[in-house]
């Protein structure tokens, strides 16, 4: 059986260390990969498949920049192509990136079946690109592999119930990367301090494509920075860009993107999580820390249940409380709320059980 899986951005790459793994220890199964080029800088993309032994892309599109209906477009017409001439039996797309979408699209139009892995995730915020794509893909999947309970009852109240779809709780890729890859953490090359800082991370068109949040965020951490503990932001190439254009002044402690193995040392010695993404919400609470996101909504809201991650959106005051409430503070997953790191393990099963009946 031939499975096409579409990737693109940081995330998709760490999920894919896992399943693709998993995959590749299945005889049944056949993997071609297509990166779609959505993260173009080398701390990005590259160093994700020599740290995490990912299998190289068969097809690299290399499709980054524009517009996000532009980016997606480019995407759907590129992928659409290497469908036709790889005739996979399944298509198979992570999260919630313009990559998921057009590669979700283009399998539908070709009526090539899509399963989606992190299916039901909601944070119910219609002006966040990301939530139009995760609904639009998970409409067009007939297999929905959910990471929490949150996400499968999602999609009964959606009423995919009454649709001819499979809906099955795996648990989350993303903590059984945490737990295969926590013992080959390696520190940042620029980085000196030790323990105690603040990992920030700041990227979500949300908070950078609005000047007045953007500024609210900074003075944020200009002010932790310097009352609380030193702040550590490993910034995306785009947000500085951005911060720079505008002439926002930013005095925290700033590197490069971080590969994997090294954002995992990260988390492991730092003190608390300052985050807009969705990704390291988790990350910090599969390393047991307490995280404070800056944003109005989360896709994660088991974590907000066990007050293991408050939200404070953008807000100055809010951020800076929110941090020195936090500072220090350790979390347990008591519920294993992820399904204990056999998600990967799970997926690949199931795949195979189509093989049976493509061959």
């Amino acid at each position: 059986m031939k499975i096409l899986t579409i990737i693109g951005a940081r995330p998709q790459f760490i999920k894919a260390s896992v399943v693709s793994r998993a995959i590749g220890q299945c005889s049944q199964l056949n993997e071609v990969i297509v990166h779609t080029g959505q993260h173009f800088d080398a701390n990005m993309s590259d160093v994700f498949f020599e740290q995490l032994e990912i299998p190289r892309p068969n097809y690299q599109l290399s499709i980054s920049g524009g517009s996000h209906g532009s980016m997606t477009g480019r995407m759907l017409i590129e992928i659409e192509k290497v469908i036709e001439k790889e005739r996979p039996d399944r298509l198979l797309v992570y999260g919630d990136t313009n990559s998921t979408l057009a590669g979700a699209l283009a399998a539908a139009k070709l009526h090539v079946p899509v399963a989606h892995i992190e299916a039901g995730l909601r944070s119910f915020n219609m002006l966040m690109p990301e939530e139009i794509n995760r609904i639009l893909t998970d409409q067009v999947s007939d297999v929905l592999y959910c990471p929490t309970q949150t996400a499968t009852e999602n999609l009964r109240r959606e009423g995919f119930d009454s649709k001819p779809v499979e809906i099955l709780q795996v648990g989350d890729v993303m903590q059984d990367s945490a737990l295969l890859f926590s013992q080959l953490a390696v520190p940042p090359a620029d980085v000196k301090s030790k323990e105690g800082f603040i990992l920030a991370t700041l990227h979500r068109a949300e908070n950078t494509d609005d000047p007045a949040r953007l500024a609210s965020i900074v003075n944020a951490l200009n002010d932790i920075h310097t009352t609380v503990a030193p702040v550590l932001l490993p910034l995306h190439p785009r947000t500085r860009g951005v911060i720079s254009k505008l002439g926002i002044e930013l005095k925290v402690n700033t590197i490069d993107p971080v590969g994997y193995l090294e954002m995992i040392w990260l988390l492991q010695r730092c003190a608390v999580v300052l985050t807009d993404s969705g990704g390291v919400q988790k990350e910090a609470f599969f390393f047991g820390k307490a995280c404070v996101t800056m944003r109005d909504q989360t896709e994660w809201v088991e974590l907000i249940s066990c007050g293991a991650n408050i939200l404070v959106g953008a807000d100055t005051d809010s951020i800076v409380e929110g941090v020195r409430n936090n500072y220090g503070r350790l979390v347990n997953d008591t519920d294993n709320l992820y399904g204990g790191g056999q998600a990967s393990h799970r997926i690949a099963q199931h795949l195979s059980k189509y093989s049976v009946a493509v061959g």
